[in-house]
């Protein structure tokens, strides 16, 4: 990416850059934070499969439901996940993003039992949620409860647009 940013910095220090170079240089900068999740994602998956006994073999894909709560002291990001083992559950912050991986099993079969209504959902999912405030990802806490997966994140100043003064001291 450091020749993506030293052919921007040249195309600033003649003037306005030229709308191609920026639009070519957020698409790498986007294309390499979707390649980190992508990552971060599949590398959870593979820790999932490793710790927990059978996840591996799960077909299928789960889709639980997100919602995004921000309070005065905090963020705060529900999935549902009833069914699911915390055991089966991973959770990342990478920069602004919060990360949920997991597994949620069938129940084990009844032999000689049909289904009349199949709407439930199985499998390994992976989801990604979007905060748009300032957090303190290292002091977040992820609890599961009433079939709730709940991951705090406590709210910091958000420093962006305001002026901060930096001492000048003699040398």
């Amino acid at each position: 990416m450091g020749a993506v940013f030293e052919s921007l910095h040249q195309a600033f220090s003649r003037g306005l850059p030229d709308r191609g170079l920026y639009d070519g240089w957020m698409a790498d900068v986007f294309d390499q934070e979707a390649a980190d999740l992508a990552e971060d994602a599949r590398r959870l998956l593979v820790e999932l499969d490793r710790d927990v006994p059978g996840v591996a073999m799960i077909g299928g894909e789960c889709r639980p439901p997100p919602a995004v709560l921000e309070m005065a002291d905090a963020v705060e990001v529900v999935v549902d996940v009833p069914g699911v083992a915390v055991e089966s559950l991973r959770v990342a912050v990478r920069r602004s993003t919060v990360l949920v991986v997991g597994a949620k099993r069938p129940p084990p079969s009844v032999p000689g039992a049909r289904f009349h209504l199949a709407q439930r959902a199985y499998g390994r999912f992976a989801r990604v949620v979007r905060l748009l405030a300032a957090v303190d990802a290292s002091r977040s806490k992820a609890v599961v409860a009433a079939g709730q997966l709940r991951i705090t994140l406590p709210r910091i100043e958000d420093r962006r647009g305001k002026v901060i003064l930096v001492p000048v001291e003699r040398g």
